[in-house]
C-alpha cells in the first residue's frame, strides 16, 4: 500500500511546476509537488513575462501581486536594444518600450520579474489553497499502469523512501528531465549550440545607463556576444555570455569551460565598455547550454511533460518560461475536469497534439532570433523566418493542420482554436475584460439576441451537470459592450454564440440562432468533454 495517495504528483518545483500546482490548487485538485532543491530560485533566471502568462495569473487572482513584485525589481516597460557596449554605440532598438504595439490586446501588460521574485508568490498562494509541497525531496523512480502511477520519493536530508500513488504524473523537472529520459522520449531539434555562462555581478552602472530605461541590452562587441539585465538601482545585474570573438573574427561558443572569476570580471568590463580599473564584484557564475528542441512526445500514458522537460530554447525572445506556463494552463484545467468527473479521460489526450506543435514552433522562433540577433555564424539550414512576437505570444492556434499555426491578435478572427479576444466591457459599473468572464468552467458568450442559447446553457448545467456558464454581451444588460465590438471580434451575429474553454481558447461558435439550441449545445459540450 502506498504511503500517499493523490490525484496528481508534480515532479519539479520551479517556475512551471509551481504554476501547475497553483492552477490545480485553484481548481480544488489535491496534489503533491516534489522538488530536489531546498527552496525556490536563488538565481534570477527567467525575467520576461508576456501578456498570455499574465492572463493566466490574472485568472487566479494573482495579477496585482505579480505586478507589485515586478515594480520592486525593475523599472518596467524599458527598451530592448543592441549595443556594441553599454557605454558605447547603440546598434539597434528591437523595442523602444517593451509593450510597444501590444497595448489594448490584453487586460495585462508584458513585464519583467525574476524567478526569485515570482516563485515565492506562486508557492505561497498554492499552499494557501491546499497544495502539498515537498522541497529537498527527490523523485527516485516511477512506474505507470492502466490505473495510475506509483512513484518512489526520498527526502534529501533524512527519512526513508516513501511511495506515492497518483492517477497522473506531471514532469516539470527541467531540460535534463529524468522523467523524460526514463520514458525514453527523445528531444528533436538543434541541440546544444553554445556553452554559455551567466555572470551575476555588482557594479555601479548608473553613469553608463544615463537616463535610458533599458530592460534587455544585447551586446555585440568585437570581443564577445551576450546580453545584460540590470537591477532597479543599476548597482548590480547579470551578463549572459554566448560566445567570445578572437582577433581574427573567429567565434568560440565554449565560454563556460574552465572560466575564472578574473575572466568573468573582464567580460563584464568589456561588455560595459569600462576600463580595467572599473570596480566589478562577481557574485556567482552559472554555466548552461544554449539549445533548441522539443520532445518527440509530450505525453506517455498518464505522464505529461511541461516546461523545459518538453521543450528547450535559447533566451532570445523570452519565450521559454512563458511557453512552459502555457503548457501548465492547457493541462491543469483538463486534469481538473477529469478528476471531478466532468470530463472523460480522452480530454487529456488533447494535450500533446495541442501543445507539441506550439512548443516546436516557439523553440524554432527563439533559435531564429538567436541566429539573427546574436550569432549569425550558426547553421541557417531550414531557418524559420522570424514571426511577429505578439502573434507568437497571443495568436497560437490549436486544432487543425489546415489552419495557419498563428494569427495576428490585432485582427482576431474568433475562430475555434484561437485565444478569445480581449475586449473592454463593463459589469455592474466595473470595467472588466471578456477574459474575466472565463474562470473554471466553459463559458458561452452570446450577442444581444442570444437568450435562447443562454437558457439552453443554464438548463444543461442544471440537468446534465455540465461545467457551463453563459453571459450575454450587448449595449445594455448585465455585461455591457460600450464600443459595440463583440460580435465582429468573435465572428458571430446578434443571435450567435461562442463557447470558450477554461484556458480562454475558443472551443466552438455559431454565427446564428439554432432551431434546437439545447440539443446543439448538448452535442457540442459532450464532444468537448469526451463524455
Amino acid at each position: 500500500m502506498a504511503d500517499h495517495e493523490v490525484p496528481v504528483l508534480i515532479a519539479g518545483g520551479s517556475l512551471v511546476g509551481l504554476t501547475t500546482s497553483l492552477l490545480l490548487a485553484a481548481r480544488g485538485v489535491p496534489h503533491m509537488l516534489v522538488e530536489q532543491h531546498r527552496g525556490t530560485a536563488i538565481h534570477p533566471r527567467a525575467a520576461s513575462f508576456h501578456q498570455g502568462t499574465m492572463e493566466v495569473f490574472r485568472g487566479v487572482g494573482m495579477q496585482e501581486a505579480v505586478d507589485a513584485a515586478a515594480e520592486r525589481e525593475f523599472v518596467q516597460n524599458g527598451a530592448i536594444i543592441a549595443v556594441e557596449s553599454l557605454a558605447g554605440r547603440e546598434l539597434k532598438y528591437f523595442y523602444r518600450s517593451y509593450n510597444d504595439g501590444v497595448e489594448g490586446l490584453s487586460p495585462t501588460s508584458r513585464l519583467f520579474i525574476t524567478q526569485i521574485g515570482l516563485e515565492p508568490l506562486l508557492r505561497d498562494r498554492a499552499r494557501e489553497l491546499g497544495a502539498d509541497h515537498r522541497f529537498a525531496t527527490e523523485l527516485v523512480h516511477f512506474e505507470q499502469d492502466d490505473d495510475g502511477v506509483t512513484s518512489v520519493i526520498r527526502p534529501r536530508d533524512r527519512g526513508a523512501e516513501q511511495t506515492v500513488r497518483s492517477r497522473y504524473l506531471v514532469a516539470a523537472d527541467g531540460a535534463h528531465s529524468p522523467v523524460r529520459k526514463a520514458l525514453g522520449i527523445e528531444v528533436n531539434g538543434r541541440g546544444v549550440f553554445a556553452d554559455c555562462v551567466t555572470i551575476y555581478f555588482k557594479a555601479d552602472v548608473r553613469g553608463m545607463l544615463g537616463d535610458r530605461n533599458l530592460s534587455v541590452v544585447y551586446v555585440n562587441h568585437p570581443e564577445l556576444l551576450g546580453f545584460f539585465r540590470f537591477s532597479i538601482n543599476a548597482d548590480s545585474g547579470f551578463l549572459a555570455v554566448f560566445a567570445t570573438i578572437g582577433p581574427d573574427g573567429s567565434r568560440d561558443s565554449n565560454v563556460g569551460e574552465n572560466i575564472s572569476t578574473e575572466q568573468c570580471a573582464g567580460f563584464v568590463r568589456t561588455a560595459l565598455g569600462a576600463g580595467p580599473e572599473f570596480p566589478v564584484e562577481i557574485d556567482n557564475v552559472q554555466r548552461w547550454g544554449a539549445a533548441a528542441g522539443s520532445a518527440a512526445r509530450f505525453q506517455d500514458g498518464r505522464v505529461f511533460l511541461v516546461g523545459d522537460a518538453a521543450h528547450v530554447m535559447p533566451p532570445t525572445g523570452g519565450f521559454g518560461g512563458n511557453t512552459g506556463i502555457a503548457d501548465a494552463a492547457n493541462l491543469a484545467w483538463k486534469l481538473a475536469m477529469v478528476h471531478s468527473g466532468a470530463a472523460g479521460a480522452g480530454l487529456l489526450d488533447t494535450y500533446d497534439p495541442e501543445r507539441r506543435p506550439i512548443g516546436h514552433l516557439t523553440s524554432e522562433q527563439a533559435y531564429t532570433r538567436y541566429v539573427l540577433r546574436v550569432d549569425d555564424s550558426l547553421p541557417k539550414n531550414d531557418l524559420m523566418d522570424p514571426l511577429d512576437d505578439a502573434s507568437i505570444e497571443l495568436g497560437q492556434v490549436y486544432g487543425s493542420d489546415e489552419q495557419p499555426p498563428l494569427e495576428d491578435p490585432r485582427n482576431p478572427t474568433g475562430r475555434p482554436g484561437t485565444r478569445a479576444p480581449h475586449l473592454p466591457l463593463e459589469r455592474d459599473g466595473v470595467s472588466i475584460s471578456t477574459l474575466d468572464l472565463v474562470r473554471d468552467d466553459f463559458v458561452l458568450l452570446t450577442g444581444s439576441e442570444g437568450q435562447a442559447w443562454r437558457d439552453a446553457a443554464a438548463s444543461l448545467a442544471a440537468s446534465e451537470g455540465f461545467p457551463l456558464k453563459a453571459h450575454g454581451i450587448a449595449a445594455t444588460g448585465p455585461v455591457v459592450d460600450k464600443e459595440d465590438r463583440f460580435t465582429k471580434a468573435y465572428g458571430i451575429g446578434a443571435g450567435g454564440a461562442v463557447l470558450v474553454r477554461p484556458d480562454r481558447v475558443i472551443a466552438w461558435r455559431t454565427a446564428d440562432p439554432a432551431d434546437d439550441p439545447r440539443g446543439t449545445l448538448e452535442e457540442v459540450m459532450t464532444r468537448q468533454l469526451f463524455r
